[in-house]
């Protein structure tokens, strides 16, 4: 029998699905207020119009959608096929009609929140493969989700900022950022200082440290390299 609401119970993941799911909407609403023609724009991810950002965005939540299908059935099911052919989806996707291009998001969209939604309990710590290889839970495939969309909005380049971005979504997606510069070695002589809650990320034991300090909403722009501090230099990058 199919969920008329979310079969699990956990408030935590409760509420992260609800930072998704609006998410999804602030995106589908930037999307909406984009006309046709303008879809052939330029975001501001280089060399990708808005289409090819709205087909990637569409893709992601079928692919994100096969891992939940994978920890609710056990069979594999993984996000793309190979790397190559993720970047051929996209590509095929930002060729569509306006109205395919529109129809691809919403489908998608529905897709995914169905599979979390009729997901149990007992289902939401089993593992699957992210594309980057990583292992994980299927609970964290509605934070890679979350971030997508909310991030991506931004991306469509239609008046979207983020001071938009919940707060709580923002300190996340920073010590994400922060999380893949240690991985990679590139915070060697950064610190990043987030003024509102003194937090520091980066080189923080290197009294030596350049320190690029400001407001979380700063802060995260320019470390997202969505923006720029006065007198930093560009962020190192993160994806």
């Amino acid at each position: 029998m199919v969920a008329r609401r979310d079969l699990t119970t956990d408030p935590g993941l409760q509420e992260a699905l609800l930072q998704a799911r609006r998410g999804t909407a602030f995106f589908a609403r930037k999307l909406n207020e984009l006309s046709d023609d303008e879809l052939d724009g330029d975001s501001l991810l280089a060399g990708w119009t808005r289409r090819h950002l709205t087909a990637h965005v569409g893709y992601n939540a079928r692919a994100i959608a096969r891992l939940v299908e994978w920890a609710a059935t056990g069979v594999e099911t993984p996000m793309y096929s190979s790397p190559s052919a993720r970047n051929q989806e996209i590509d095929f996707g930002a060729t569509l009609s306006p109205i395919a291009l529109r129809n691809l998001f919403d489908h998608s969209a529905v897709h995914l929140n169905v599979e979390w939604r009729d997901l149990p309990d007992e289902k939401w710590s089993n593992q699957v493969k992210t594309a980057q290889g990583r292992t994980v839970p299927v609970s964290e495939t509605v934070w890679m989700r979350t971030r997508e969309v909310w991030l991506h909005a931004v991306d469509l380049n239609n008046g979207a900022s983020f001071s938009d971005i919940p707060a709580t979504i923002l300190e996340r997606l920073l010590a994400d950022i922060a999380g893949a510069w240690k991985t990679r070695g590139t915070d060697t002589g950064l610190i990043v200082h987030v003024e509102e809650n003194d937090a520091r990320y980066g080189d923080v034991s290197n009294p030596d440290a350049v320190e690029v300090s400001g407001s979380l909403i700063a802060i995260t722009t320019w470390a997202a390299g969505r923006g720029t501090i006065a007198s930093a230099s560009a962020a190192p990058a993160w994806i």
